[in-house]
């Protein structure tokens, strides 16, 4: 078994027997006992950090997870600032590219990672298939991989040393609420459309809301970006000047920053269209409340997360790491986040813990062949539903743009907070 794992002889020699953890072995290994007195702290947002995940490491592996959920600019802040506060950060790629040069996190060896090979491309050269073009923005392959331990910056191809290992990702589009609206939506540009004056929404995380607006602002026909993720100040200004016109003409009934905020504004019919994320649709329509995740003609802004590991992690902790992200790419929790919307950096593990009929449904754009629940067992489809967007290739296939951090983000936040406060 462990010939097709891809352990070199330099990681096995450095990780010992402990490396192959989660994957080799059916259950915890020899030193389960001590293993058992391991705590490890994580952080990250309430995207994955679920309860239902630490209870199955402690079942499963037998040391405790401390999970802490907090919104984005929380999570960028805590990594940047208090590594010592963590053992574990569970973030996106475009936050990497702000925690990873100060040098609070610690290069992952690859030879490490029992399904190393079954990651996908989009982590690894930004290609869903060797056909596809890479999107704009932040693209997780362009911040996963440093050159060696101790680098800060990144490397421009995949090396042995990751700074994250991938483990969820989506596309994002905009949530509507079609039994309020009446009609179809097809653009971005929807979201200033005067006709839902007052009922819309945008997220209030700077990172992801500037690239929401500039999807609107390009469908619009009001601006060609050069690069949508890395805008220059003429375009960062000329975008915000677009929005805050809007915001002054009362096209926007709040600005969400939490999953509950952006659930709450939909199902309540405060809102009918807004930035969302994909478990938020499934919340408002497990209470039998219409919500589609729309798939618009200028396609998806996606986002990517993975796990790092702080600097001071060592000894059994960093041997209890390695084992809990084998463990996380080997199905169970691929399958439970595909439940809600998401995927898994490892899909065809997480296709053993789903039904075929899931599994056709979430994965492969089939129509149900019998009720879709939700992990939490609330029932989201029926037999004949299809998924809004389609196959995995389909959605994650017209990915536009990435979450991303630019050359300009400090003035592009300044010029955020103007936006939120006028």
């Amino acid at each position: 078994m462990m010939s097709k794992m891809r352990y070199s002889r330099r990681s096995m020699l450095k990780g010992g027997a402990a490396a192959v953890a989660a994957s080799a072995l059916p259950a915890p290994m020899v030193w389960a006992q001590e293993i058992k007195d391991v705590t490890l702290r994580q952080f990250g947002t309430g995207v994955s950090n679920l309860n239902e995940v630490g209870q199955k490491v402690k079942e499963d592996l037998g040391f405790t997870l401390e999970m802490t959920a907090l919104d984005s600019d929380s999570v960028t802040q805590r990594a940047a600032t208090q590594p010592d506060s963590f053992d574990i950060a569970d973030i996106e790629y475009w936050i990497c590219k702000k925690v990873w040069p100060t040098g609070n996190l610690q290069a992952m060896d690859t030879g490490k990672i029992a399904n190393y090979d079954k990651i996908v491309g989009l982590f690894k050269d930004g290609r869903l298939t060797p056909e596809s073009e890479i999107a704009q923005g932040t693209a997780p392959h362009t911040v996963g991989f440093i050159p060696e331990p101790g680098a800060t910056s990144f490397a421009d191809e995949p090396t042995e040393w990751m700074t994250l290992i991938p483990t969820i990702y989506n596309a994002d589009t905009l949530g509507i609420r079609p039994d309020l609206i009446g009609r179809p939506i097809n653009n971005w540009s929807e979201l200033l459309n005067p006709e839902f004056k007052g009922k819309a929404s945008i997220l209030d995380i700077s990172s992801i809301g500037i690239m929401d607006m500039a999807m609107v602002c390009e469908s619009m026909g009001e601006i060609q970006y050069g690069d949508k993720g890395n805008m220059t100040r003429e375009e960062i200004d000329k975008t915000f000047a677009i929005f805050t016109e809007a915001k002054q003409n009362g096209q926007f009934r709040a600005f969400w920053k939490s999953f509950d905020e952006s659930v709450n504004l939909m199902a309540s019919g405060e809102v009918v269209i807004q930035s969302m994320w994909s478990p938020a649709i499934t919340a408002v329509k497990s209470r039998g409340i219409p919500c589609v995740y729309q798939p618009l003609e200028e396609g998806y802004r996606s986002w990517g997360g993975g796990i790092g590991l702080s600097k001071s992690l060592s000894g059994l902790e960093l041997d209890a790491a390695y084992e809990y992200i084998n463990w996380y790419l080997s199905g169970w929790v691929g399958g439970f986040l595909m439940r809600q919307g998401y995927y898994s950096a490892v899909p065809e593990t997480s296709k053993d813990h789903m039904s075929a009929n899931e599994w056709g449904y979430w994965f492969e754009g089939k129509p149900a062949t019998d009720e879709i629940a939700s992990p939490f067992g609330d029932v989201l489809a029926q037999a004949g539903d299809v998924r809004d967007g389609g196959s995995f290739y389909d959605r994650m296939g017209s990915v536009a743009c990435w979450n991303a951090v630019m050359d300009e983000n400090q003035y592009m936040v300044r010029k955020w907070n103007e936006f939120i406060a006028s």
